[in-house]
């Protein structure tokens, strides 16, 4: 399936990550950028990878949430005078088109993955989900051990996310057909990054087989 299912990486799982073995770790799901401007193929800032993704990530929100695990929808909002974008983009954002700016339709997560009520929304300001947000306080007070990661794109925000929540101290997982990049060659050199610190990076199929 597109640039996350790779075959080059087939997936090792990595034993010192489950410390407490035959016992389930209690995880949650952390589902990052899949808004209309980053993921609709018509969209002027999509990710080449990411439209693809979206039947996988149904099937993963409807996993989660069948077995009643926390659900954290992730995004991203910039206001349109661009003054709380990164500044490494605020002069393309400028140029335009600005893109996922509050009140527009292209910030929406998209409809096939729209949250319920009781799942959590969090707004990050940076690439990283835990950076400026409250998702690190939450994810403690729902005495959560492990997270695991999909959405878009790879060496942007699901890399920084991923290397917070390893140096936060949680066990992280990365669901590779639920994850998308730009390119094939960019997914790749990016699981074998995240792997080499010990992330370890599943299919959907091989992660319902942890326990």
């Amino acid at each position: 399936d597109q640039f996350s299912s790779l075959s080059l990486y087939k997936s090792t799982k990595i034993e010192f990550l489950t410390p407490r073995k035959g016992i389930p770790m209690k995880s949650a799901l952390v589902m990052i950028d899949m808004q209309n401007d980053f993921v609709l193929p018509d969209a002027p800032t999509k990710v080449a990878g990411a439209y693809a993704t979206i039947p996988r990530l149904s099937e993963i929100l409807s996993y989660f949430r069948q077995s009643h695990l926390p659900v954290f929808h992730v995004i991203r909002e910039y206001r349109k005078d661009g003054s709380d974008i990164e500044i490494s983009r605020q002069d393309a954002f400028l140029k335009g088109p600005a893109y996922a700016v509050p009140g527009t339709p292209g910030v929406e997560i998209v409809s096939e993955l729209s949250p319920l009520q009781n799942e959590y929304k969090i707004v990050k300001p940076r690439f990283s989900a835990f950076f400026g947000t409250e998702l690190e306080l939450i994810l403690r007070r729902l005495k959560i051990e492990r997270i695991v990661i999909c959405g878009t794109q790879y060496p942007n925000c699901i890399r920084a996310t991923a290397f917070d929540s390893l140096s936060y101290g949680y066990q992280t997982l990365i669901l590779t057909d639920g994850t998308s990049a730009a390119s094939e060659e960019i997914a790749i050199a990016n699981i074998r990054d995240l792997r080499n610190i010990g992330i370890q990076c599943l299919t959907f199929a091989e992660y319902k087989e942890l326990k």
